[in-house]
């Protein structure tokens, strides 16, 4: 485990997986001039508790498979806490139960290890400021695998008596579409202030747990189709 100089200004992330030569990739990546701090680093779930008991993290960046704890593990443990930062699994598995688990597990996001530089980056600034990001890769087939699993949550019909309005389907599908809460307000020509306020009622209305909740209810409902991730919604 090794830790940086804190710096206040840079996205601090926890780098979670047990090969040390990923954890350098990934350091090469995710550099200081981009905007990011290695806060931190474990070689296995199971030094996660401890590490950010005395490091400040924004995001994790969890490796799936590990020897020890994995990544589903480790991520349902810290979802139990609500001040835990958020989880973005990492994987070079393209393996749809262990996706899907982990979006069971409260993680916001997952990526394979195989995309881009540029993508990586996107999905780590999207995931440390609240948003989610599934790699559009597997998603349809992962959220496919999230939804015929026992506890999935947040893809019950919204009540009749409480529809979404116009914009708020807007919002909803530009969730779906993997846009940031900036992103949305850009193409919708709205504050974010204003953005958040949506989606709060839509999550009240659907009974949605998060974003990622609401990603999979936008892919399971039709509102966003294969194909249509990380587009603008207008």
């Amino acid at each position: 485990m090794s830790a940086s100089t804190p710096d206040q200004l840079a996205t601090r992330v926890m780098l979670v997986d047990d090969q040390e030569l990923v954890r350098s990739g990934l350091r090469r990546i995710l550099r200081r001039r981009d905007g990011f701090e290695i806060a931190v680093e474990c070689a296995d779930g199971s030094e996660v508790p401890a590490a950010l008991a005395d490091h400040d993290v924004d995001v994790i960046v969890m490796d799936l498979r590990m020897k020890g704890v994995g990544g589903i593990d480790a991520t349902r443990l810290l979802r139990q806490s609500e001040d835990a930062p958020p989880v973005l699994v990492l994987t070079t598995f393209d393996d749809d139960e262990m996706l899907s688990g982990a979006l069971r597990a409260g993680a916001a996001g997952f990526i394979l290890k195989d995309s881009s530089a540029e993508d990586l980056i996107r999905a780590v600034r999207s995931v440390a400021d609240g948003d989610s990001w599934l790699d559009p890769a597997v998603t349809a087939r992962v959220l496919t695998r999230y939804r015929e699993s026992p506890g999935a949550a947040g893809v019950d019909s919204p009540s009749s008596d409480t529809p979404l309005t116009s914009r708020e389907q807007e919002v909803l599908h530009a969730i779906g579409c993997g846009l940031s809460n900036t992103e949305i307000a850009e193409a919708l020509y709205i504050s974010e202030l204003t953005v958040k306020s949506h989606i709060g009622r839509v999550f009240v209305k659907l009974g949605l747990r998060d974003r990622a909740a609401a990603v999979v209810y936008a892919f399971d409902h039709g509102i966003v189709r294969p194909g249509d991730e990380h587009r603008s919604p207008v």
